[in-house]
């Protein structure tokens, strides 16, 4: 796969809103308004380049990652031109998909994930700007 920009890093956590404060101390960066993704069960926010993801759903898969993990690194994600393009090349690398095909992310973006199980256990968001 050719190199691709890093759009953010994602951190799973409880409340968004308890969370928050510290982030913007870290970084010295603002919030933004939260915004639901309901097709995802997940609420975002972002402070910089780090996203904040706390479940909707205390079934989904963040709810269960907080379950297993507790509060913590979430997923990378990167820029890419064409996403479509980047999860053939991404599969014919030999590289596990968990989206064959782009969904709704947040900000109007389309993005899809790779399988952390061929990505020495990181989840990979690839995200194509709309």
């Amino acid at each position: 796969m050719p190199p691709h920009t890093l759009h953010h890093v994602a951190i799973a956590t409880p409340s968004i809103a308890e969370a928050a404060p510290l982030f913007q101390l870290l970084t010295g960066e603002t919030c933004s308004p939260v915004e639901e993704i309901p097709a995802q069960g997940v609420r975002v926010a972002f402070i910089g380049t780090l996203e904040l993801i706390e479940p909707m759903d205390p079934e989904g898969g963040v709810a269960r990652f907080l379950e297993r993990r507790g509060p913590g690194l979430h997923h990378i994600a990167f820029q890419v031109p064409d996403i479509a393009a980047a999860l053939a090349e991404a599969e014919a690398q030999g590289l596990r998909l968990i989206d064959r095909e782009a969904r709704a992310g947040a900000g109007g973006h389309r993005v899809a994930f790779l399988h952390p199980g061929s990505t020495e256990g990181v989840l990979w968001e690839l995200v194509e700007e709309g």
